[in-house]
């Protein structure tokens, strides 16, 4: 009875989900039908006969409605199916009220233009006409043929009218339908609009936050350095005097070296908050890894690690600048070694992958470490941010290797699993050297980026370098906020007939 019941009240659940207000109508008519027509019974003056008759027909018409919104109930996703079956015991009840009514020479006839109006309003004209055809028909049946009792002018003026109901009912119920969909349509993309709204507000408002820190973090690094070299400075002058083996000597060394880990944080906040200058040209990634790869052989082996390389070897060559490049990836390394205390795998690995609309040419390392617990996957890149104990790291190297793929308009991303392992790669967009000598965005849309010029706050991300990928370093299809002047304006690059010329075209 239980499981009943359930069945039940998800049905009912459909039905108050997907139910119209049409719905709504056709049933309130059928009741007001009813109760006309059983109204009309009691105090019309006609013979006992009849009343038997029309008695019978308004049961037919009971019986054949609840039957119709019982299947309504059990199957309301097939609705309109089930519509077009009711039609046709409709038009059989509208049959017989004109039939045993007096054939043509009676009122019940308008019964075929209430159903000629509501359905080429429910279902569009083209239905709506075949509606009005079948009314015509069973029309003439009612009336067995019988053109001696209605005048053929009076005949044709009521079945025109059927196709006249028909026609402008359905076309106006096909623009509201058309209208209907075009402002969910629009609703969508308003919510979604205002969804991107919200997450670039976010990620303009870390941003500044990011910003003003490395502003700070800047001066402070700069204000502590010189009384820190002079420190270190005096402390190993104060080791090479003070005696061997003696509490003095060991207090020394540790200011030495507490004063060089000082050093090394400042370096990279002095890295994360500068303003670098690049000095980007076409490299192979497979050489940087190589040469990184020889850097850490000896590391690698004394903490007992694996190194595997696999390099795709026709990769081609990337706009970079190496040594900030070589930075990311010796960060990325030496995190991965952290990550395998006890020894493992560390694989580099190069490959072309399809992303966001176009090519990237992806580095990646894979350790078989400790992993990292997916809560702190989202922080992982913020600065000052670490997963390693305190004193082992400065929290800057993945903020750093993020900075350094932002001004190289690729993008890092981290996918890990606790005790097996994680896999950095770094997305970098390839733009063949051709391309330099095609139409480039801001010359076909003429937004006026070049105008600006590349050391503008404002320039465009895309200018000079990446015109012909705009959508991927600048648009909506980047991964972080879209900050291409057109792009920022229309709101979806699909709409952009530059794009559409250079990727689904391909004319251009």
């Amino acid at each position: 009875m239980g499981k009943f019941l359930k069945i039940l009240k998800n049905k009912w659940e459909v039905v108050e989900r997907e139910s119209e207000i049409s719905d709504l109508g056709f049933l309130i008519l059928r009741v007001i039908v009813l109760g006309g027509g059983y109204g009309w019974l009691k105090f019309s003056q006609i013979h006992a006969e009849n009343i038997r008759a029309f008695s019978s027909i308004l049961q037919y018409f009971i019986v054949y409605c609840l039957s119709i919104y019982l299947l309504l109930f059990l199957k309301f996703e097939k609705k309109r199916a089930i519509y077009v079956l009711s039609l046709g015991f409709d038009l059989s009840f509208v049959y017989l009220l004109t039939k045993y009514s007096g054939g043509f020479n009676n009122s019940f006839f308008i019964g075929f233009y209430l159903l000629t109006a509501l359905h080429s309003f429910y279902y569009g004209y083209l239905f709506g006409l075949g509606v009005a055809v079948i009314s015509t028909i069973t029309y003439m049946f009612s009336g067995n043929f019988d053109f001696t009792a209605l005048h053929w002018t009076e005949f044709s003026l009521r079945v025109s009218f059927l196709f006249l109901i028909a026609l402008p009912l359905g076309l106006l119920s096909e623009k509201l339908r058309r209208d209907k969909e075009e402002i969910e349509k629009l609703n969508r993309e308003l919510l979604k609009s205002i969804d991107e709204l919200r997450k670039l507000q976010h990620k303009l408002i870390e941003a500044e936050k990011l910003s003003a820190l490395g502003r700070l973090t800047a001066d402070i690094a700069h204000e502590i350095r010189n009384p820190l070299t002079a420190i270190g400075g005096f402390a190993r002058r104060l080791g090479k005097r003070i005696k061997k083996d003696t509490k003095e000597e060991e207090y020394a060394s540790l200011i030495s070296s507490e004063v060089e880990r000082l050093e090394r944080i400042l370096r990279d906040v002095l890295s994360f908050s500068r303003e670098a200058k690049y000095h980007l040209n076409y490299e192979n990634i497979n050489n940087i890894a190589s040469e990184t790869l020889k850097t850490f052989n000896e590391l690698c082996t004394e903490h007992g690690v694996e190194i595997k390389k696999e390099l795709t070897s026709d990769l081609p060559k990337i706009l970079i600048d190496k040594d900030q490049v070589i930075q990311a990836f010796n960060n990325l390394v030496i995190n991965a070694v952290d990550a395998m205390p006890g020894g493992g795998t560390l694989t580099i690995r190069t490959r072309m992958e399809q992303k966001n609309y176009i090519k990237c040419v992806v580095f990646d390392i894979i350790d078989t470490g400790t992993g990292i617990p997916e809560k702190k996957l989202e922080r992982l890149f913020e600065p000052f941010y670490s997963t390693k104990q305190v004193g082992k790291g400065t929290g800057l190297g993945l903020s750093i290797c993020k900075k350094i793929m932002d001004e190289h308009r690729g993008f890092i991303s981290v996918s890990s699993t606790v005790g097996e392992g994680s896999v950095f790669s770094l997305y970098f967009p390839y733009v063949p050297a051709s391309d330099a000598f095609k139409t480039q965005c801001w010359e076909y849309n003429k937004c006026g980026v070049d105008k600006v010029g590349d050391g503008d706050e404002s320039a465009c991300p895309a200018y000079p370098n990446y015109g012909r990928i705009c959508w991927a370093v600048a648009g909506t299809f980047c991964e972080g906020r879209a900050k291409g002047i057109f792009a920022q304006k229309i709101g979806d690059c699909k709409k952009c007939e530059f794009y559409n010329r250079v990727v689904i075209k391909k004319d251009l």
